[in-house]
């Protein structure tokens, strides 16, 4: 397992709304029902609705670009685990564990990770982030 050089500030959000799921409906364009509408998730087999995995993605990004400029994001990927249900708490995580050279410009590579209040984790990722602090 890689050492880690430095640990960004933890995010943890509110619980995951049907409020917030149907915002992000808008926001995005992604209007599938199984997101929004409780009829139509339960007609598919399912108990609920539950989050787009775009949206967690973005949560993932925020914690990101709250720890250094978007500017400076050069990359950002994800794996999704596990669906993330209506009332989940989600704690996002990152860790630089490697710094790069590309070009002479000086980068980090940051592990990321998403984990629900019971301590499952529901998406992993990696960013690479341009460390203008290092120049």
């Amino acid at each position: 397992m890689p050492e880690t050089l430095q640990t960004l500030p933890p995010l943890t959000l509110p619980p995951i709304s049907r409020l917030t799921l149907a915002l992000y409906c808008g926001a995005s364009g992604d209007h599938n029902p199984i997101h929004v509408d409780l009829d139509f998730a339960r007609s598919a087999g399912l108990q609920d609705v539950f989050a787009h995995g775009m949206l967690s993605m973005a949560y993932l990004g925020r914690l990101v670009t709250n720890w250094r400029p978007q500017s400076q994001l050069q990359t950002l990927k994800a794996r999704f685990l596990a669906v993330v249900a209506v009332g989940d708490v989600l704690t996002f995580h990152g860790e630089v564990i490697e710094r790069l050279q590309e070009s002479g410009r000086p980068l980090l590579r940051v592990t990321l990770s998403a984990v629900r209040q019971n301590g499952d984790t529901v998406l992993t990722g990696e960013a690479i982030v341009r460390d203008e602090l290092a120049g």
